[in-house]
């Protein structure tokens, strides 16, 4: 016989299957199907766009204290380190180099200038004959005035013996000594008289006025060339450089020997008992900065008060600059020009606020609107902003405690109301 598969067959039992089994598979299956096309709606929900989330910054809005501050790095200048410019032209011998310590009123260079000490002897030579003139108009004054006196003290004589002649004809002709003719005439002469007393002293009058007048004009002139002497001598005496206060030579500008211009540089002093540090602050809080406000620099791990001492009326690259001064006595020790110190300043503190991470969001809107993120999706919000600092910013209205927007890349969702985050 052919050997068959019967002794390897085994009895199956006849007990019939539950048909809630037969079931389960296709049931779970449907429920899986039924999960991803929920997945996909609620996807298509969220919005008509959808974007990674890797390309987006989102923070939590959060109760706390708003420090509005501003901190930036500063550049140490010195407050005064003026520069000392030729007053003429000629040729330069420095005596000092940079880097010297010096003193006030040390010489720091002299100019040789022959035409300028030319031009001061000339003038010099002007005004020695200026006052001569002026002394010479003032003894013609005295010799017209004596003069003018002297011919009316002749006048005052004369019309007084006019008058005793007429008296004198006055008595004869009374005896009758005298003829008419005679006393008609003693009277001309009386009125002649007069008439000559009068004009000498109205005379006597105006030649002490000219007098004066001449000497006035002369003596101008002459103290007018006074002041031009006095001028050039001020520009002979700055051909001298010297040191304005006790400090140290900066940066010099020539080489020894040099031939310069007028108004050309010659070299920098600089004082080392006050420096200032100059920073720049963004443009948005150029409005808070004002003059006085208070301000900490930091020095090898202290801090030093300061002050805002100045701050730029125009904006460059989107910066303003400001200068910081230290309090009275409260210097860091051993400050260098240009050395790098980190500054804050702090505008104020509003206690208790809604507030959220600064980020672009602020810019791109003026602050009115901010995507608030909702598991999946985000949705435009309108929203009221406030102060804000350098790394937060106020909420006034329009958002919650615990929600969370989109602070950064939000520029990329254009238009739409909602979109979905993946």
């Amino acid at each position: 016989m052919i050997p068959d598969t019967s002794a390897q067959d085994r009895p199956l039992s006849t007990t019939p299957r539950p048909a809630w089994r037969r079931w389960l598979w296709p049931a779970a299956g449907a429920m899986a199907a039924l999960a991803l096309l929920g997945w996909v709606v609620a996807g298509w929900g969220a919005g008509s766009r959808s974007y990674d989330a890797s390309r987006i910054r989102i923070a939590q809005v959060a109760r706390g204290d708003l420090v509005r501050d501003i901190s930036a790095d500063g550049k140490v200048i010195t407050a005064n380190s003026p520069t000392l410019y030729a007053i003429a032209g000629g040729t330069v011998t420095l005596k000092v180099v940079a880097g010297d310590v010096v003193e006030k009123d040390r010489e720091l260079a002299v100019i040789d200038s022959p035409e300028l000490r030319s031009k001061l002897v000339q003038e010099e030579s002007t005004l020695a004959s200026m006052e001569a003139e002026a002394s010479r108009a003032q003894l013609d004054a005295q010799i017209a005035r004596l003069n003018a006196r002297k011919a009316l003290d002749q006048a005052r004589i004369d019309h007084t013996a006019a008058q005793r002649d007429l008296e004198r004809y006055e008595r004869a002709h009374a005896g009758g000594a005298v003829s008419n003719n005679e006393l008609a005439r003693a009277q001309d002469e009386l009125k002649k008289a007069d008439v000559g007393l009068q004009a000498a002293q109205s005379d006597a009058g105006l030649q002490a006025q000219g007098a004066v007048l001449d000497a006035r004009n002369k003596r101008l002139l002459a103290d007018r060339q006074q002041a031009v002497v006095a001028e050039l001598r001020r520009q002979v005496e700055a051909l001298t450089l010297r040191a304005p206060f006790d400090g140290q030579v900066g940066q010099v500008q020539i080489a020894q020997g040099t031939n310069v211009t007028i108004n050309a540089p010659i070299l920098s002093v600089v004082d080392l008992r006050e420096f200032e540090v100059e920073i720049r602050v963004p443009e948005s809080f150029a409005r808070d900065l004002a003059i006085g406000v208070p301000a900490q620099v930091t020095s090898q791990g202290r801090q030093y008060p300061a002050k805002v001492s100045a701050v730029s009326p125009e904006v460059v690259d989107g910066e303003v600059n400001a200068r910081l001064r230290f309090d009275q006595g409260r210097q860091p020790p051993g400050l260098r020009q240009n050395q790098r110190l980190s500054t804050r300043i702090v505008l104020d503190t509003r206690k208790d606020v809604l507030m959220v991470e600064r980020g672009p969001f602020v810019e791109q809107d003026g602050g009115h609107w901010a995507w608030v993120v909702d598991g999946r999706s985000a949705q435009r919000r309108p929203i009221q902003t406030g102060v804000s600092s350098l790394g937060y910013v106020e909420i006034v209205s329009g958002l919650r405690e615990g929600e969370r927007i989109v602070v950064s890349g939000a520029d990329q969702f254009g238009d739409a109301q909602r979109v979905a985050i993946n």
